[in-house]
């Protein structure tokens, strides 16, 4: 079933123009064509399959292609950071083609990167991935949110909601709720409804709920809550 959220993703980064109404990137309306270049600089996205994205064969091409197509200055230091930045680094002069599929996919991750946009959207960018390869993107995710990126995060894997601050729940193409993660337990009915599985660690807290064990959580993850579990009852 389509819900629209590949589409609304290509519609915030300019890929697709609105048929009606109207996308505002910083003041900037995706409509007019002078707006592309700034828009692209502003906001950059990426998909799904690497393979598909990925058009030079060694790894510095790949990064340097973009900052030279918008005239975007030091290059050089521009392509180190954006590798460092996503563990690919001392891999400038490799042919892209011999990188794991986790691999291509963080070199997506450093074009974007490297051009400084502000507004990163990754659209469903674990889904052709191994546990592994699902863990380094989580990482980086995790990193840049830490630094101040914005970042859109369109996933069908129920688990990677727990990655972001706010969440929407789209459905046949509207937004059919929007919350933020610490209020997720408040909002369980609206999630059920359009058929989403809960978190497994959201079926825990609400059993611990029913039995008056309140347990306030910052990464939401199965190891932060056995630690929490741990501290509040050690010595009882």
């Amino acid at each position: 079933m389509a819900h629209g959220k590949s589409t609304l993703a290509k519609l915030i980064s300019g890929i697709v123009k609105p048929t009606s109404g109207e996308v505002i990137i910083k003041g900037k309306s995706t409509k007019k064509k002078e707006n592309f270049l700034p828009i692209r600089k502003d906001v950059g996205i990426v998909f799904q399959n690497p393979e598909n994205q990925i058009i030079f064969n060694s790894v510095e091409d790949e990064i340097r292609f973009p900052l030279e197509n918008l005239k975007i200055e030091n290059v050089e230091e521009k392509i180190v950071y954006a590798l460092k930045k996503v563990g690919l680094e001392g891999k400038e002069k490799q042919e892209a083609y011999t990188l794991s599929l986790g691999q291509k996919q963080r070199l997506t991750i450093a074009s974007v990167l490297a051009m400084e946009t502000k507004y990163i959207v990754l659209d469903e960018p674990t889904a052709m991935l191994d546990p592994k390869g699902k863990e380094e993107i989580y990482k980086i995710v995790k990193e840049l949110k830490q630094e101040g990126y914005s970042i859109i995060y369109i996933t069908n894997i129920i688990d990677e909601i727990l990655l972001s601050d706010e969440i929407w729940v789209m459905e046949e193409g509207s937004i059919k709720a929007t919350f933020e993660k610490k209020d997720i337990l408040e909002h369980i009915s609206e999630i059920e409804e359009s058929d989403i599985k809960i978190p497994e660690i959201i079926t825990l807290l609400q059993d611990l709920k029913k039995k008056n064990i309140e347990i306030e959580l910052e990464d939401w993850t199965m190891q932060e809550l056995v630690h929490r579990l741990v501290e509040k009852y050690k010595g009882k």
